[in-house]
């Protein structure tokens, strides 16, 4: 079911030009086309250790989550920069988004460890978490912000969609990775999240 579902969201995403690349598989490539690959996000072992893994549910669950809250606080926070209104309320959303995305790289980072042998920057999402730490940095930049009241409202609220834009580009990275795992998954392991 869930895996349905994750086909059905990352079925159109296959933006990359070159095909043979990770994220340039199409479904219609033949199987001799598909086993002259190089790149391949993860060994069999890793691939059987990420199955295996109670992280990958936990990360399964958050980043819908966080994308929700992602949505709701994003249209709060530009409400209030279009209004002028609003702003505790989506000074509130802003810092439950920051929680869940603090939650979703220290568990991200486990779940690295548990599959790959190493916290962060393992060689299949070594892009995907340079760009994480810009938007921890934005993100930590609006708390710092806040905290201080080094700027206006509206200066942070600016900050805030900054982070946000750096976000989603983040989460498309990572949409596109999950949808290249899913394209060079076996056939046995669709049952999983990939």
């Amino acid at each position: 079911m869930f895996t349905r579902v994750v086909e059905r969201l990352t079925g159109a995403v296959n933006c990359c030009p070159w095909q043979g690349h990770a994220y340039g598989m199409n479904q219609g490539d033949s199987q001799a086309h598909q086993a002259r690959r190089t790149l391949y996000l993860y060994t069999p072992e890793e691939r059987r250790r990420r199955d295996s893994t109670k992280w990958t549910l936990v990360q399964g669950i958050l980043a819908p989550v966080q994308f929700m809250v992602f949505l709701i606080s994003a249209g709060l926070v530009l409400h209030y920069l279009v209004v002028g209104t609003g702003f505790e309320v989506a000074t509130i959303s802003v810092l439950i988004k920051t929680m869940l995305l603090m939650t979703i790289m220290v568990t991200g980072a486990v779940w690295e460890k548990k599959v790959f042998g190493q916290y962060l920057f393992a060689r299949a999402f070594f892009w995907e978490d340079v760009f994480s730490m810009l938007v921890i940095a934005l993100h930590a930049t609006y708390v710092t912000m806040l905290v201080t009241g080094w700027a206006l409202p509206r200066a942070q609220m600016l900050i805030a969609l900054a982070a946000y834009a750096a976000y989603l580009i983040n989460a498309t990275q990572f949409v596109m990775k999950l949808r290249a795992a899913r394209l060079e998954a076996p056939q046995s392991s669709l049952g999983h999240i990939a």
